[in-house]
């Protein structure tokens, strides 16, 4: 499974916020584990890198950015996605970068908390424990599947 995580997912994890902190951890486990593979929409660095900035010191703050390059393959943002993200059924243009963003990659989830945000998206939103519960539904599945042959 490919899937984009969103911006607050991302802050979940750096800043450890409670109570969602939790469950988008076991996320970025997943993909440590390449039980999943995980993609950043290159805006979502950035951002990352601005509001890690305000609340670490300078080399905590890029040590982080750097982990994060070596945990995430980046999702490009480039002309077309940001015409598609123009003309998208989203309102809001940031999120419609990061749908297009994760259409581009062929994404089969977007991580976020802010599900509503992606109600109109074409890559199916799932919030961190939404999309744990979905990951391990296809492991029961796939070793259903295995166990018949």
């Amino acid at each position: 499974m490919r899937v984009l995580v969103d911006t607050n997912v991302v802050l979940d994890v750096l800043l450890d916020r409670r109570p969602f902190a939790e469950a988008a951890t076991q996320v970025f486990a997943l993909i440590e584990e390449s039980s999943i593979e995980g993609f950043l929409c290159a805006t979502t660095v950035t951002t990352v890198d601005y509001l890690l900035g305000q609340a670490l010191p300078p080399k905590e703050a890029r040590a982080a950015l750097q982990r994060l390059l070596d945990l995430f393959e980046i999702a490009t943002v480039n002309r077309p996605v940001l015409e598609q993200a123009l003309r998208s059924d989203i309102s809001d243009f940031e999120d419609a970068v990061i749908e297009q963003s994760a259409r581009l990659v062929a994404a089969d989830a977007i991580a976020t908390r802010n599900l509503t945000d992606f109600e109109k998206s074409s890559v199916t939103a799932f919030d961190p424990p939404e999309l744990l519960s979905a990951i391990a539904a296809m492991g029961s599945a796939n070793q259903s599947i295995e166990g018949t042959k």
